[in-house]
Parts: C-alpha cells; sequence; structure tokens
C-alpha cells in the first residue's frame, strides 16, 4: 500500500499500516499533548524539586474544574522522575510521591496512604502519632522531594477543628523534611488554602482555566492530530472544527480529548481516515448520548 503520510510524524507513520484495532487502541492511549498551560505547569514543578532545601520551601497549588487535566499534568511529572533503586544502600529513591486527600480531612488516613504509596508495612492500630512519625521516617528515607497532595479541597468537608489540622499537617511536613508540596483540586482547593494566612503565603496558585478559541487551543487540537495513525490529514486548525469541539466540550480537557478520540475512531471504522466537521458532530452526539 503506497500512501503519503507527511501529515503524521515519523514515529506515527508505520502504525498507519496497521490494522483497524491497534489503531483504534492508539488513538485510545494518546492522551498526552504538552500543550503550552501544561508545559508551564511542569516547568513550575521542576523549580520545585531543582529548589535546595531551606527553612521555608516553596510550595505550589493547582487548581482547575473537574477534567482541565491536572492529574495528567502530575502523573507526566511523576514519569519524569521516577523511582530509582540503588543497590548499594538497597533503598528505592521517590523523588516525587502522590497521595490524595481522604473524603473530609483525616490525617490518620493521609499518613497511612502515604505508607501504603511508598510501600512501607503499618497498623491499622496505631495511633496518629506513630503513623505521622513513619510517614515522615519513610519520606526521608525515600529521599522525597515533592510530595503531591490531590483534591485538597476535601479538606473543607470537615469541621474548622478538622480543617486546621489538616493544614497544621501540611505544614508540619515541609517544615520537618523541607520538601514542597503540591495541592491539586478545584477552585474550591483555592478557598481551602486561602482560608489560612500562613498556608496561603507558602502556597503559589496555578490555574487551569475552561479553553477558549485562541492560538494555544489550536496547536492543542492540531497536535492530536499527529497522533492519530489516521490515512489522509485532518484539518483540525480550521476554525469550524475548532467551535464545534469547543461547544462540544464547553472548554473542558477531558471532553476535548474524547470528543477527538471518537471522531479518530469513526474515521478509522468507516475508512474515512480523516477527521472533519461532520465527523465532530457525530462523536458530540454520541457523547451527548451517553450522557442522556
Amino acid at each position: 500500500m503506497t500512501l503519503d503520510l507527511t501529515h503524521l510524524p515519523t514515529a506515527i507513520r508505520e502504525h498507519a499500516f496497521d490494522g483497524n484495532t491497534d489503531r483504534i487502541r492508539q488513538v485510545r492511549a494518546a492522551n498526552w499533548v504538552g500543550y503550552a498551560r501544561a508545559t508551564r505547569a511542569l516547568d513550575r514543578l521542576e523549580e520545585l524539586i531543582e529548589h535546595p532545601p531551606c527553612a521555608r520551601m516553596p510550595c505550589l497549588l493547582i487548581y482547575g474544574e473537574s477534567g482541565m487535566g491536572k492529574t495528567m499534568i502530575v502523573e507526566k511529572f511523576l514519569r519524569l522522575h521516577p523511582p530509582l533503586f540503588h543497590k548499594s544502600s538497597g533503598a528505592e529513591h521517590r523523588p516525587v510521591v502522590i497521595v490524595q486527600m481522604p473524603s473530609g480531612p483525616d490525617n490518620r488516613r493521609v499518613f497511612a496512604r502515604i505508607l501504603h504509596e511508598l510501600g512501607v508495612p503499618y497498623s491499622s492500630y496505631w495511633l496518629v502519632d506513630a503513623l505521622e512519625r513513619s510517614a515522615l521516617d519513610s519520606l526521608a528515607l525515600a529521599r522525597t522531594q515533592v510530595l503531591i497532595i490531590e483534591e485538597v479541597q476535601q479538606m473543607l468537608a470537615g469541621s474548622a477543628r478538622e480543617q486546621r489540622s489538616s493544614f497544621n499537617l501540611i505544614k508540619s511536613i515541609t517544615n520537618d523534611l523541607r520538601i514542597s508540596i503540591v495541592a491539586v483540586g478545584t477552585g474550591e482547593a483555592r478557598h481551602a488554602i486561602e482560608a489560612d494566612p500562613q498556608i496561603r503565603r507558602r502556597f503559589d496558585a496555578f490555574s487551569l482555566p475552561r479553553w477558549t478559541e485562541c492560538e494555544d487551543f489550536r496547536d492543542f487540537i492540531c497536535a492530536f492530530g499527529k497522533l492519530y495513525p489516521l490515512r489522509k490529514p485532518s484539518k483540525l486548525g480550521e476554525r469550524g472544527i475548532i467551535q464545534k469541539v469547543l461547544n462540544a466540550s464547553e472548554g473542558i480537557t477531558g471532553p476535548v480529548t474524547r470528543v477527538l478520540a471518537l471522531a479518530a475512531i469513526e474515521a478509522i471504522r468507516s475508512s474515512g481516515e480523516f477527521i472533519d466537521e461532520a465527523g465532530i458532530e457525530a462523536a458530540a452526539a454520541r457523547m451527548r448520548q451517553d450522557l442522556s
């Protein structure tokens, strides 16, 4: 088969010769594009991991609506700084650790989740002080530099006393270990952080707003056209397609990638091999049907 695949990067071209099943699998796996705002967020995270230990470590709050790609950014950061096993010491270096804030502020569960993530055994009968000491010692042993806490807006589910306890937990970790903490959550997460003046002064805020029709969004959309092994070029940069994607997704990153993937999969199944406005409209209708 002779195909003009110059619209695809070299690494993707060979997959254009695969069968439909394999190509659809690759479409579904194409879930990361380094768009401008995400790149800036990663740059801010890199600044934290490169910062030398000091008495007042910088911290970061990444916030945005659900589906804006917060988790994808921190997971990308984790992949850039994977665990390293040192044969000489027999210890595993975990420069980045990600845990999720439990539903409602509960320091016992936070420490337990840190220990679970690090693979350190613990007992459910331990008092909170024992869990705290073990968690802090384990983070120090793992030489963790950045601790990422997702869903920090969960702190607001507790009483004022429980919220203060969670804030004190954050302060104690960064003070005792001299590591940076990244809080990740919705807009409510910002309110949770700003509720405590000391915490607010420690955290710089970085927002992930909804997409609008702009050059960055056009570049984001076009980048997916280079990930999908379609045998014909799609004109994803055209204004009509961009507007239809925005309308279908309401500017939320998750639905943006879903409508593009659905359109690409249908282009493969129908042998059309490219995404056009009609394909986006059909994918948007499929999304609405799935939600109904």
